[in-house]
């Protein structure tokens, strides 16, 4: 597996999640797994086992190879490049991207593969993800095309943001080692420029994405991004997986971010959690407030995420019978608006600007609902934590919020949660006003709760249809891989 961040090592956003969970859920099913990702500033983690010398264009790197062994047999390479990857952040300063990005995430694909190489082994699957990962099917079917330990190697690409496209001036090609009849329509070409995303979508044996209603919707044109033609050409090789979440990590019944434990059985304990969010995010304690619905929030504060028909509602937050606890970070305006109604109404509205992952699990265990109403969403964790806390999620009807999260209707016995579809402020200020209404019917309330806890979202759960991606592009890959090897 090829991936720009990983826990613990990096993390920016659910990347960086999923590829701490996935590896260890596949090696629990019996999978052999080597993640790949680079060593950055502060990370002090593995043993250096090894350093090659790999070659980007006219540049020439010694990458240090630093080993780790992970408890379930997941084995980490983290890559030591320091004139690529020792620097202030992840990919950019200031929101201005690294203007060497192309090189140092082609770097990572070729060190990757140039690892395998060394070894002598074969492979059967690289797996990479987005942008960062995508050269790496485009190397596999090119430059290590009939090399003797890479040719025919199958490949994975996963697709966690079509927002993110990697898109680099045409003139990198020779700079990657990569020939100009790439820059073409059905290769890297994307209106002038290349893209990373795009090679990795058109060279993969098959690609997944993170949810299933996200992997239709990226084939239209209000969710696509540009790319829906690209993906309906491949249509046939899209697979949809939801992501998993850690339950070990996630569990209301041991999560040591929570002052008392609960679970389905015995509810109890929100109440102290509910205390304690209140008093973290400095709203009143008294039994008037902790009687009163409270609304969590955890999330970047940008338009994705619905911040804008947040903003066309925001004056009218406080008239509504409910305390809100926000806790994230984004654009300034939004976090302005949160601090000027936190201030304007001290006892309804708190608000933690940053993040804290103690405060995070707070609100998902003390809070009585959960507001995740996003412009797009391709998979979405919070309302699945949301879920396993009996903290009943107030969503949009989109991406991964459809498929984890079910409407209440007076006759559905398996709804989870209370969902939206119009993306308008009027939706969602009915949304809010049908859960507040739902609050007050304990009996109902409590089956909502209950219902969502008894979800299983786990990682092992998605492993499994990983495995099943895996064993069939396997079988696509063989007569490949033979023709390789007899050349």
């Amino acid at each position: 597996m090829i991936a720009s961040e990983a826990l613990p090592y990096s993390k920016t956003g659910g990347l960086a999640d999923v590829m701490s969970a996935l590896p260890s859920s596949l090696a629990r099913l019996g999978c052999r797994v080597t993640v790949v990702t680079p060593r950055y500033r502060g990370v002090e983690a593995g043993t250096r086992v090894e350093h090659l010398p790999v070659s980007i264009g006219a540049h020439r790197f010694d990458v240090g190879f630093f080993e780790e062994s992970l408890p379930e047999g997941v084995q980490v390479l983290l890559l030591e490049v320091p004139e690529l990857f020792d620097r202030e952040a992840l990919y950019h300063v200031g929101h201005v991207d690294y203007p060497d990005n192309a090189r140092r995430f082609a770097l990572l694909a070729k060190a990757a593969l140039e690892w395998v190489a060394h070894r002598g082994t074969p492979i059967d699957i690289v797996h990479a993800h987005d942008w960062q990962g995508g050269l790496a099917a485009v190397y596999l079917r090119t430059l290590y095309a009939s090399h003797p330990v890479l040719g025919g190697t199958a490949s994975v690409f996963t697709i966690h943001n079509l927002a993110y496209q990697g898109l680099f001036e045409p003139d990198w090609l020779p700079r990657l080692d990569l020939p100009w009849d790439l820059f073409a329509i059905d290769r890297l070409e994307y209106w002038g420029r290349i893209s990373f995303l795009k090679g990795g979508i058109n060279d993969s044996t098959m690609i997944t994405t993170v949810s299933r209603t996200y992997a239709k919707e990226s084939q239209t044109r209000e969710f696509g991004c540009g790319f829906e033609g690209v993906l309906q050409r491949r249509a046939a090789d899209l697979v949809g997986i939801l992501n998993g979440i850690d339950v070990d990590v996630w569990d209301p019944r041991r999560d040591r971010h929570l002052p008392v434990p609960f679970d389905a059985d015995d509810l109890s304990g929100k109440r102290a959690s509910k205390a304690a969010v209140l008093a973290r995010v400095g709203l009143p304690t008294d039994e008037a407030t902790i009687g009163r619905p409270l609304i969590g929030m955890v999330s970047r504060m940008v338009d994705q995420k619905g911040l804008d028909l947040i903003a066309a509602n925001a004056w009218g937050l406080p008239g509504l019978d409910a305390s809100f606890a926000v806790l994230g970070t984004g654009d300034h305006r939004y976090q302005d608006m949160w601090r000027e109604l936190a201030q304007q109404h001290p006892d309804r509205i708190g608000v933690h600007i940053g993040f804290d992952e103690g405060l995070a699990h707070l609100i998902e265990g003390g809070s009585d609902m959960f507001l995740m109403p996003s412009r797009f969403e391709p998979c979405g964790l919070n309302q699945m934590y949301s879920l396993r806390y009996g903290t009943v999620p107030i969503v949009r009807a989109i991406g991964g919020l459809a498929d984890t999260v079910v409407d209440w209707t007076p006759r559905r016995r398996n709804a989870t949660g209370i969902v939206f579809r119009d993306y308008t402020p009027a939706a969602l200020l009915d949304a809010l006003k049908r859960a507040l209404a739902l609050y007050q019917r304990p009996d109902t309330w409590r089956a909502l709760q209950v219902a969502g806890m008894q979800r299983d979202h786990s990682w092992d759960h998605s492993a499994r249809e990983y495995v099943q991606v895996y064993d069939q592009v396997l079988r696509q890959a063989r007569p490949r891989r033979g023709a390789a090897s007899s050349s």
